[in-house]
């Protein structure tokens, strides 16, 4: 039976992060406890049994990714691996006698992306940053008039992480390969969400964080093409691990349940789209017709099918929120959530600061409900009257 009120907090922040699912769990557990061993040691069964289990991991990773095992560097999530990709690329250049020194980027990037870019300007490099269209999406006009200066790399994410808009990829890295620069794209919010091929789109660098897709914190990818072979200065030193390029203890549960969670995203992603673009658009069509003057921010062509970014007339985004304590929604990016200047991201799509401040991100995911939406519908109809929602 439809529960009529939540059991538990109803979750539609699934582009902050998402559950992680009981079948990853499940995979996970026994490289917690009976499974221990370092996947680096080599001399006993235990090592070999962690080092198999890791070397699946990977294979389903690549899998999902359309790469070759060998082009998967394990990290700690995506920012790290956006920092290896961005800083590692240049320095090695740099190192080599490049001369090109701009890197092109996008205003509406996840931050680790732009602070990225923007730390290389104290190394010399030239850091450009490019603006979107209305719908969010880039140019692809404006990314050839940047290219018209030798570039060293190009980083473009595929899924924004607040609007949810997906770029064009492929034709974005064929415009880049076409100039000479390097493709890095950050994957984060759109890997086990929309099909990627990484081999045949020419990407050079992708990155990949587990719990965007229903795996576990703390653990992520680097994609780094082997042909053409891309080279990059590692960050920080040590046992040489993961082709030197990420040295440390591989966390052997977490790459476990990164890999488990690629498999079951490979195997389920098509269907479960479908699923969740429906709820999408009945809580769309709820919000709609109780408050007509709701607005859809970014492309809703180009777009994942679990986001809706909205701006509401009249109330704010922290009054909405605080008038529906049961629903776990956000006003934009998790790593900004603390700060109280209106959205970047808004910003760059000519959202004023005002209409940036009524506006909210939900995220719909694996394990929303039916139930789930016809309560958020409701507590944001009734949050937006001014009343509080039913408890």
């Amino acid at each position: 039976m439809t529960r009529n009120r939540p059991n538990r907090p109803v979750y539609l922040d699934n582009q902050a992060t998402t559950r992680c699912d009981p079948r990853v769990l499940a995979a996970m557990l026994p490289y917690f406890s009976e499974e221990y061993g370092n996947p680096a040691s080599a001399e006993h069964a235990m090592g070999h049994t962690a080092e198999k289990a890791v070397e699946t991991a990977r294979a389903h990773i690549a899998a999902l990714l359309g790469a070759d095992p060998r082009e998967i560097v394990l990290t700690s999530g995506a920012t790290e691996s956006n920092n290896i990709a961005i800083k590692g690329a240049a320095r090695f250049a740099k190192s080599m006698g490049e001369a090109r020194r701009r890197i092109v980027t996008v205003a509406t990037e996840h931050k680790c992306v732009l602070e990225s870019v923007a730390d290389l300007a104290q190394e010399g490099f030239d850091p450009v940053f490019l603006p979107v269209r209305t719908d969010g999406l880039l140019d692809s006009d404006a990314l050839r008039e940047a290219l018209t200066e030798p570039t060293l790399l190009v980083s473009v994410m595929a899924v924004n992480n607040e609007t949810g808009v997906i770029q064009d990829i492929p034709g974005l890295a064929a415009i880049a390969k076409e100039s000479g620069a390097l493709f890095h794209t950050d994957l984060a919010q759109a890997t086990g969400k929309i099909p990627l091929d990484l081999t045949a789109w020419k990407v050079d660098l992708a990155s990949v964080s587990g719990h965007k897709l229903y795996g576990p914190k703390g653990v992520g990818a680097l994609f780094v093409r082997r042909r053409p072979r891309v080279r990059l200065t590692p960050l920080f030193s040590g046992g040489g691990q993961e082709r030197g390029l990420r040295s440390g203890t591989l966390a052997t549960p977490l790459i476990v349940g990164l890999g488990e969670a690629c498999r079951l995203a490979a195997a389920e992603m098509a269907e479960e789209a479908i699923r969740i673009a429906d709820l999408r658009a009945t809580l769309l069509n709820r919000l709609r017709a109780a408050i007509p003057a709701v607005a859809i921010n970014g492309s809703m062509d180009a777009r994942i099918a679990g986001n809706l970014n909205l701006t509401f007339p009249d109330t704010t985004a922290a009054d909405l929120m605080q008038r529906s304590p049961d629903l776990c929604v956000s006003t934009g990016s998790a790593c900004s959530s603390a700060e109280l200047e209106p959205s970047y991201v808004l910003r760059a799509l000519g959202l004023t600061d005002e209409a940036a401040s009524r506006t909210l991100r939900l995220g719909i995911g694996r394990f929303t409900s039916p139930a789930d939406i016809e309560y958020a519908a409701a507590a944001l109809v009734a949050a937006h009257a001014g009343a509080p929602a039913e408890a």
